[in-house]
């Protein structure tokens, strides 16, 4: 992590970030030659390339220039990594994104080719708009209560007027939301353990048990949210909050018995849930039992996992694959995509550049300063971490599908943004607290030299 103590001005960023900047045009090589293979199997195929084709490259190589340049004149001193894998992966995004013809309406450019520089730049802002420590002003006074309402009123308006498809519930426009329940949840949850440290902590001595007085408002809130999103079968959502609030317990007041009663519950909340969802239900069947309905719900599972059985070791190239026989390849499966076409070489890659983020990640809330900012992080990261595991694991068969994309790769712009808003919290959590000035050291070293003179001085007078 880069962080320094005390202030530098913006000579010192611009050389603190070179080791940045040096890795954001390994970042831009990387994704421009992953480019040139396309163009050239397009070519091969009989294809033509355009100016608009080259226009996704350039706004990528534009977005890095400008968060670079943006955190360099705010003289950001937090981790330089985090930031260079989510630019590894959201260019990756754009390139699978421009392979499956995301960017193209009928021949002109979609709003999904601005989707990724925006969250790329918004990523930036966030991190100025919080880091010296402001992100604590994210839980004074009642401010935590107003993101619990906030949440459970956006989908309690989402539930009244969306409209479901595939079995979910929308906004206009197929837009979802309540994907930045992924932000406001964490920051409630984590203003809440952060506030109530010491009561959460205060478990039974005899049987080691929960003080549940301290968690009722908590658990009367999760209620609440759990139906909600049971009504509007978001089970994925409901997975990964979950997570995140067990692990802000555990890390907010260092008792992993939360982890443990959290899991009993959670097996038999599942048990509970399948039996009201019948959706759910056969999602399980599926993935135990793939070829007992070949053609039906497992028809994507087992599309999914030939295409990546056919890219073996390193692939049939980019843009030689055959992905429109995978359903909704795009979005939730746009991991067998990459196994397809670049291999197990390329998946490997990937997963890679998802460990680089959740080691860093893990490494911030290490060294966060307070308890707010160890909790919010560990909540983000937690967030992150179980949606990258479930993706991963849907499209492998190794748990059930959910329905969730892939962090900064998969096509889906509400849970784009989402994800570059939380890690720039993240990163404004790794800047650490502001900076003594200069000056007020230089004082308090020279009102501690001239006192102990003082007092050396009275001793001799005395003397």
């Amino acid at each position: 992590m880069s962080r320094v103590n005390g202030p530098i001005d913006i000579a010192d960023a611009w050389d603190l970030r070179a080791p940045e900047r040096s890795l954001l045009v390994w970042c831009f090589a990387c994704i421009a030659l992953g480019f040139v293979m396309l163009w050239g199997s397009t070519h091969v195929g009989g294809g033509t390339i355009d100016r608009l084709d080259l226009l996704p490259l350039g706004l990528y190589a534009l977005s890095l220039l400008t968060l670079h340049l943006i955190l360099v004149t705010a003289r950001f001193r937090g981790d330089q990594l985090i930031l260079v894998a989510v630019a590894f992966l959201s260019g990756f995004g754009m390139l699978a994104q421009y392979r499956m013809g995301s960017f193209k309406t009928q021949g002109t450019l979609s709003i999904n080719l601005a989707l990724f520089p925006i969250g790329l730049i918004l990523m930036g802002a966030t991190v100025i708009l919080l880091m010296r420590g402001r992100y604590q002003a994210l839980a004074q006074g009642h401010l935590i209560w107003v993101w619990a309402m906030l949440s459970l009123g956006l989908l309690a308006v989402l539930l009244l007027f969306g409209q479901r498809f595939r079995g979910g519930v929308y906004a206009a426009g197929l837009v979802t939301p309540s994907e930045i329940l992924k932000v406001t949840i964490v920051l409630f949850v984590a203003g809440f353990v952060a506030r109530n440290a010491k009561s959460l902590g205060a478990w039974g001595k005899g049987l080691p048990l929960p003080p549940w007085r301290a968690l009722l408002p908590l658990a009367g809130f999760w209620l609440i949210l759990a139906g909600l999103l049971v009504i509007q079968r978001d089970l994925g959502l409901f997975i990964i909050l979950s997570i995140a609030l067990l692990t802000m317990l555990f890390v907010g007041t260092g008792r992993l018995g939360y982890m443990l009663f959290g899991g009993i519950g959670a097996v038999a909340l599942a048990g509970v849930v399948l039996k009201i969802l019948p959706h759910g239900e056969r999602r399980v069947t599926a993935w135990l039992e793939p070829f007992r309905d070949p053609t039906g719900g497992s028809w994507q599972i087992l599309q999914g996992l030939s295409g990546m059985f056919s890219g073996g070791l390193w692939g049939e190239g980019f843009g030689r694959g055959s992905p429109e026989y995978t359903p909704i390849a795009q979005s939730d499966f746009i991991y067998s995509v990459i196994g397809e076409e670049l291999g197990f070489a390329g998946c490997a890659i990937v997963i890679l550049f998802f460990l680089i983020l959740f080691g860093r990640g893990l490494l911030v809330v290490s060294r966060a300063a307070d308890g707010y900012g160890r909790a919010v992080g560990a909540g983000l990261l937690t967030v992150l971490a179980t949606q990258t595991f479930l993706n991963i694991g849907g499209v492998t068969k190794l748990v059930p599908l959910t329905g969730l994309p892939l962090p900064f790769i998969s096509h889906g712009g509400s849970s784009l943004i989402t994800g570059f808003i939380g890690v720039g919290l993240l990163l404004a959590i790794s800047d650490g607290q502001p900076a003594t000035p200069a000056k007020s050291r230089t004082a308090k070293q020279t009102n501690g030299v001239t006192g102990k003179g003082a007092r050396r001085s009275r001793r001799s007078s005395a003397g």
